[in-house]
């Protein structure tokens, strides 16, 4: 095997990167640009829920915050309306870089050549410290980063959806696939405690999957891993009993993919409940959801 304790790291400081809290919507500015029939049945299906204090889950691939969504997805977790945030792995890593440096997402294109793609001492140094830490505390993965970023106390942690779901109380779970993240390449990486602090949170989004009944879970952007990981979670609450059957769900995506469409909105739904696939663009989707929700609950 490859000896990963010679891997060199350089420093964030020394990265150009493509998005900064420069480019993030704010709440005051979200727009509504998507109006179809689907949407708007969606979007009163979600403040339905929320009137009947049911689950609400967002689930988002790292692209929602790339796109500059986070403050919106922050406001909606502060209004109640998102009851629970579960991420991919490179989630919390752009989440972490914009709180830690208010910018994030390097240019790959560049970087990939001369083997210092993703070799970012900060990030990998102090993830890693966090889901070590929090594997000693059998904690979850979101949970351990979410005390991290507040323990560091961060310059630009208002900008951090990680940091406002530790601070409000709300679950936030990551799901990691091994070898996926730019984490992964450090030379502190630990495999163990990414496999203990990632499973905890399955276990933590399967108990809130299974409280999905009359509620709504939302999949933006994720085309693999958390279709799968909640197709998963919806099998184990039905399985242990727990009655999942009348649920909304929805897919937000660029592209129709097959495991979200199938995953998502067609197979969780097949006892009583309705899928949505909504193709669009996260800077029209979530603003516009943002907007709606917001005039609909008259926050």
């Amino acid at each position: 095997m490859l000896d990963f304790s010679k891997i060199k790291t350089i420093s964030i400081n020394q990265r150009k990167n493509k998005v900064s809290i420069k480019d993030l919507v704010s709440p005051e500015n979200s727009s509504l640009s998507i109006t179809t029939d689907d949407f708007g049945e969606l979007s009163e299906r979600i403040a339905e829920a929320c009137r009947k204090r049911k689950m609400v889950i967002m689930m988002m691939g790292a692209h929602v915050i790339k796109t500059g969504m986070s403050l919106l997805i922050i406001d909606l977790m502060k209004k109640n309306i998102i009851k629970h945030v579960a991420m991919n792995g490179a989630g919390p890593i752009h989440d972490f870089e914009l709180a830690y440096l208010g910018e994030t997402s390097e240019y790959v294109e560049k970087t990939i050549e001369d083997g210092t793609f993703g070799m970012i001492e900060e990030t990998g140094s102090i993830l890693n410290d966090a889901i070590i830490e929090g594997a000693e505390n059998n904690e979850g993965m979101g949970c351990s980063i979410g005390k991290k970023i507040i323990s560091l106390n961060l310059k630009f942690k208002e900008c951090s959806i990680v940091y406002w779901a530790q601070k409000l109380g709300i679950p936030l779970t990551v799901h990691v696939a091994i070898g996926t993240d730019i984490i992964h390449q450090h030379p502190k990486c630990d495999g163990a405690s990414i496999g203990k602090t990632s499973y905890n949170d399955f276990k933590i989004f399967a108990e809130s999957v299974s409280n999905l009944e009359g509620g709504v879970a939302i999949n933006a952007g994720s085309a693999v891993v958390l279709p799968e990981v909640f197709l998963k979670a919806v099998t184990i609450s039905r399985n242990l009993g727990n009655k999942v059957e009348k649920i909304t769900t929805a897919n937000f995506d660029m592209i129709d993919h097959y495991r979200p469409r199938q995953n998502v909105v067609v197979r969780p739904t097949s006892l009583g409940g309705k899928g949505f696939n909504i193709i669009g663009k996260h800077e029209d989707t979530i603003p516009s959801l943002h907007r709606m929700l917001t005039e609909k609950l008259e926050m």
